[in-house]
């Protein structure tokens, strides 16, 4: 508990004079006016936060390129100096992982969810890791299409496809299971299929945009139509 204050020690000194107790009372006193101001905010680091530095930053690696994009181009790209992208990351692969592990625990963390998913068969949990591995990719386009661009250039680019071929176990093991159950053909191989599946998924990335006038979930149903019933009328 904070010592209190005796009237004595808070009392102002006798000797003090007219003008320095007109000066202190100045100084403490607040009119009503200032009072009711808004308080002005202090200035912050110019530039972007966290999340819109990654999410501006990936949109730069995957116009330019990865590889052929320096620091010096991101800042310029994005209007702010160096010195404020080094304010939230200590290099460019640091940067680069920020922006493609977002995509990499989304889709994981999907195809994860659906091939849990009970009291369903194994072709319909495969039907919905399809779908829902579409809506994530749209949702994070230039997360999974640098994703999609690394080539093991780096131990981080390296660890990007270990954890891409993570996901397509898990993809294939639901073609093994659907294969099992008489759910889906076994004509063909459930590698082959897996690649086949998922090339269609990760085709979207080379020509969605934003603008694109079909909803996300339209085109999820539509790549799952078509990988599973063709387009036979």
């Amino acid at each position: 508990m904070p010592e209190s204050s005796s009237p004595a020690s808070t009392a102002p000194d006798s000797t003090t004079s007219s003008a320095e107790s007109t000066t202190a009372a100045s100084t403490s006193s607040t009119t009503p006016a200032e009072a009711t101001a808004p308080k002005r905010s202090r200035r912050g680091r110019p530039g972007y936060d966290r999340e819109t530095l990654i999410n501006k930053a990936t949109e730069v690696f995957v116009s330019r390129g990865y590889d052929g994009t320096s620091m010096d181009t991101v800042a310029r790209e994005l209007g702010i100096t160096k010195s404020a992208i080094y304010h939230h990351v200590k290099s460019k692969e640091e940067l680069l992982h920020l922006a493609i592990s977002r995509g990499i625990r989304a889709l994981d963390s999907a195809v994860e969810t659906e091939s849990l998913r009970e009291n369903v068969t194994a072709l319909e949990r495969l039907q919905l890791a399809v779908r829902a591995s579409v809506v994530i990719l749209i949702e994070y386009h230039h997360s999974v299409t640098l994703l999609l661009r690394v080539r093991g250039n780096s131990p981080l680019e390296r660890e990007a496809l270990e954890a891409r071929r993570n996901i397509d176990a898990k993809v294939r093991a639901l073609v093994e299971a659907a294969i099992a159950e008489g759910g889906l053909l076994s004509d063909f191989t459930p590698g082959l299929i897996t690649r086949l599946l998922f090339g269609m998924v990760n085709s979207i990335t080379e020509w969605y945009r934003p603008s694109y006038p079909v909803d996300p979930d339209t085109i999820a149903e539509a790549v799952t139509t078509m990988a599973f019933q063709g387009l036979e009328a």
